[in-house]
């Protein structure tokens, strides 16, 4: 046996909970416990090309002001048969998904793979594109404002497009399940819309407390204040919480994320407010996003479900 690889690294100062600095970057740097990252999203990119061949391309729209502040769209197919109720009648459910990424720039067409279980379903799928961290100086603010003004868009032009604004629901992944906390806990009152605009979220292996990660090396290129780590950690807010939440992790993620989960869906809790806490077994963090878009997986069901679209 190679001696070396017995050597145990020594471990330093604890820096959060039990880790020392190296753990603490290890476990919010996904590479480390997910190395097929880049296979996983060169998958994402093919399915949704195919997604795009069967439905056709989604229609692009504005929700601001700069040229990253848009949407896609894709609409039910036809004879959706959306589920009725008070001035619903005719209009179909809308899931808004924000993507992750690492709060670094990506686009949502990379994601448009999901599209095709909410139309197929009867509902509308809208893909939020919006600035990364390199746009911003590192400042997560402007990217939460973003997809709050995004949401605030669609509730006011879901009939437009066949919607009804009293059906949103939203869901994200990673970094994206990270602003997506940040809508569920919006002070809606500054946007113009109602408290409730959101009638239930997925909130799939998100960070929910910024503390731990301004700590970590992702500090390096976010500008992490103490204004952002308190007006952006949704555990922190959870009294403008007005929606049910479902929370998901794998059983493959960092313990961070592992931890980050479990700890917001126990506070939701904790709030008597209604949570679901999923564990997708041997499912790693990039692996997770996969399931929102099949509606025979633990997520993609459980959606569905929240939607009143299962079976």
């Amino acid at each position: 046996m190679n001696q070396a690889a017995t050597v145990q690294r020594a471990k330093g100062p604890l820096i959060w909970l039990d880790m020392d600095q190296k753990a603490l970057d290890d476990a919010y740097d996904q590479l480390v416990y997910a190395p097929n990252r880049d296979q996983v999203h060169k998958r994402n990119m093919f399915n949704s090309d195919r997604v795009r061949a069967r439905l056709g391309a989604p229609r692009r729209l504005a929700y601001g002001n700069k040229p990253i502040e848009a949407l896609d769209l894709f609409s039910p197919l036809p004879d959706p048969s959306p589920q009725a109720g008070e001035g619903s009648v005719g209009r179909a459910p809308i899931n808004v998904f924000i993507h992750g990424g690492a709060w670094r720039a990506r686009q949502v067409k990379d994601y448009a793979f999901m599209a095709e279980m909410y139309v197929r379903a009867g509902a509308h799928w809208v893909g939020l594109d919006f600035d990364g961290v390199e746009a911003t100086g590192g400042d997560l603010l402007p990217m939460a404002d973003q997809v709050r003004r995004g949401v605030a868009w669609v509730y006011n032009n879901a009939k437009s497009f066949g919607g009804d604004p009293n059906r949103i629901f939203v869901c994200g992944q990673s970094s994206g399940a990270h602003l997506a906390g940040n809508v569920v806990t919006t002070d809606w009152k500054r946007y113009g819309v109602p408290d409730d605009v959101v009638k239930g979220a997925l909130l799939c292996s998100g960070m929910y407390d910024l503390k731990p990660v301004r700590l970590s090396k992702r500090s390096e290129y976010v500008a992490f204040t103490d204004e952002v780590e308190e007006a952006l950690s949704s555990q922190r807010h959870l009294d403008r919480l007005h929606c049910p939440v479902i929370v998901a992790y794998g059983t493959f993620e960092t313990p961070e994320f592992k931890r980050q989960n479990r700890d917001f869906a126990a506070a939701v809790k904790a709030k008597g407010l209604p949570v679901t806490l999923l564990v997708g077994e041997g499912y790693n963090h990039f692996e997770m996003a996969e399931m929102i878009g099949n509606p025979l997986s633990l997520l993609g069901a459980a959606v569905l479900e929240q939607m009143g679209l299962g079976r």
